[in-house]
């Protein structure tokens, strides 16, 4: 432990601190130097996507005083850029998320920010459509997304309704690491500010504009059977009010909702990792789904930006891939307004760097332009917003990642679940009329442009340690560029870092017109590709393949083979 940890350790040790769960901590962890360090070695790090990690005690860990000490910091950047400052805050189920919100309310009110926060928890999407319906100047959502349930979070949003960019992450962490921990703050009661006014619940006119909002992205008439039955699950989060009203709202009344899952709880009982990607999460809902005879279940993680579903197929259930929907959305919505008489001139869709490759073809079949940008669906919100500013958003068509995020309208700058949710079922509804599943309908894809399978492997790095491994292992793919990934031959690398693309048969090199991020993408011989990038929210290294061939068998085989090679080289 240096010296810097231990001056950090004191200083919380000597607080008066208001929280007694975190004084039950600071006994507990008096004797043991690991936890200490772990807890003090470093300030919860701020960035583009805001805070996000372990609840606890310590300048490392989630908690009111670094919530509180971010939310000052976050009060002196707004105050310096507006005349008349505004924000929302919303909040998802997780521990703390509620209490979180309230602190960072009271922060802002002492600050003289005017706050409009929502009475009840609600999605992320909630919160971007607020912060662009209210005319605030930033916004906040108390989540962690689909981590673990020891973990929460705090997202950062602009006036644009999107999350911010590392310009505005700068200026603000600089407020950050000028403000005090426990000092440098003044607190207004969240209550007496209510009275006051400087602190005001979000209405429910609000609320039913942004149904309405989603219901415009309809791409199906009433001579479509809507009485299709869907099994629904908001995995204890924020989705079961917006998504449920939403469906009933545009005609889709036959939802059995996962009872066992409905209310919210931070503890996630049945599905202790809730991600709709994995069928863990999933389990208790495919239950419910088979016992009421639902050939569909869809599912949104806590704050309810992702949508993951599973399709019956004989007596068991199929789950679909991120990329799967995305490029079934693709291909529905493109051929819908086709149909419908509404394909805009020069359509536009914007997938991230690591999201499948298919759906170019299928884009190109249509005369739609795919646009790539970095992991993050901030980035597809920037390409949204370039479109308005020059008049032409209604060329956007759909912006989609591999995780599970998806959006088809421009009210909103993130991926909404909501909006996710709907198309999801308007398609499963058309799809259905025609007497063909999802996946007969996905199958028929590959068919036509060839099978592509896209895989995801997670590596954990705990800790300080961790963080230096990941740090050595970039550094040494950056570094060492091979010649082959098992016998396959690489042709080119894109360093996002460095902004390069690299040709390896000429040694020629271009410039990657993107912001620098730390990813590394090797482009393989035969259409396949491997993309390596740490992830900015969980301490995890995250290696994306994604392979071309004629069939599934053929692509798993290739797979195993390009995965186990760069296994080796990540121990």
């Amino acid at each position: 432990m240096n010296e810097l940890t231990k001056k950090a350790y004191e200083t919380w040790k000597n607080a008066d601190l208001a929280d007694e769960a975190l004084v039950k901590e600071m006994a507990s962890i008096a004797n043991d130097d690991e936890a200490i360090n772990d807890r003090f070695y470093k300030e919860l790090a701020f960035g583009t996507g805001g805070l996000r990690g372990v609840l606890g005690v310590g300048s490392n860990r989630m908690n009111i005083y670094t919530v509180g000490k971010a939310s000052r910091g976050l009060a002196n950047y707004i105050n310096s850029i507006a005349e008349n400052p505004k924000l929302a805050i919303s909040y998802d189920s997780r521990n703390n998320s509620d209490v979180f919100a309230r602190r960072a309310a009271s922060i802002f009110a002492g600050a003289g920010i005017k706050v409009y926060i929502w009475k009840e928890l609600m999605p992320t999407p909630a919160l971007s459509f607020a912060v662009r319906e209210l005319g605030c100047d930033g916004g906040i959502m108390v989540t962690a997304s689909h981590n673990p349930a020891k973990y929460n979070g705090y997202k950062v949003y602009g006036a644009d309704g999107c999350q911010i960019a590392n310009e505005a992450a700068d200026r603000i962490l600089d407020e950050i690491n000028s403000v005090d921990t426990f000092s440098d703050y003044e607190l207004v009661d969240f209550e007496e500010g209510l009275k006051s006014g400087i602190i005001e619940y979000i209405s429910e006119d609000t609320f039913n504009a942004f149904m309405d909002a989603v219901s415009t992205q309809t791409f199906i008439g009433d001579d479509i059977d809507k009485n299709v039955k869907i099994a629904y699950t908001p995995l204890y989060g924020t989705g079961l009010r917006c998504v449920t009203t939403c469906l009933k709202k545009n005609g889709f009344t036959n939802i059995e909702i996962v009872k066992e899952q409905a209310t919210p709880n931070g503890d996630f009982p049945t599905c202790p990792y809730p991600n709709p990607e994995i069928r863990e999460a999933l389990e208790v809902g495919l239950n419910v789904a088979k016992e009421v005879g639902a050939d569909i279940l869809i599912a949104t993680d806590p704050d309810c930006d992702r949508v993951g579903i599973a399709i019956k197929q004989g007596d068991d259930f199929r789950l679909f891939s991120g990329n799967e929907v995305g490029v079934l959305l693709t291909d529905f919505i493109a051929k819908r307004k086709v149909a419908m008489g509404v394909m805009p001139e020069k359509p536009v869709v914007v997938k991230t760097i690591v999201t499948t490759d298919l759906v170019n073809r299928v884009a190109d079949d249509y005369g739609i332009e795919t646009r790539d940008v970095l992991t993050g669906f901030k980035y597809i919100g920037d390409q949204i917003a370039n479109l308005e500013k020059d008049g032409e958003v209604d060329r956007y068509l759909l912006g989609f990642e591999e995780s599970y995020g998806y959006l088809s309208g421009s009210y909103v700058r993130d991926k909404d679940a909501v909006n996710g949710a709907y198309l999801i079922a308007q398609m499963f509804a058309y799809y259905k009329s025609e007497n063909k599943s999802l996946l007969d309908v996905l199958n028929g894809l590959y068919e036509k442009y060839g099978y592509y399978l896209n895989t995801l492997y997670s590596f954990e790095f705990e800790g300080e340690s961790g963080m230096k491994k990941m740090d050595e292992i970039m550094n040494k793919f950056r570094n060492n560029t091979p010649k082959d990934i098992a016998g396959i031959k690489i042709l080119e690398v894109r360093d996002y870092e460095t902004s390069t693309q690299t040709i390896l048969g000429t040694g020629e090199k271009k410039e990657i017109d993107l912001p620098k991020s730390n990813v590394i993408k090797y482009m393989l011989d035969g259409n396949s590709c491997a993309v390596l990038r740490p992830s900015g929210t969980e301490p995890k290294l995250k290696l994306y393949l994604a392979i071309s061939s004629e069939n599934e068998a053929s692509a798993r085989e290739l797979e195993s083979k390009i995965a186990n090679d760069i296994k080796k080289s990540l121990a």
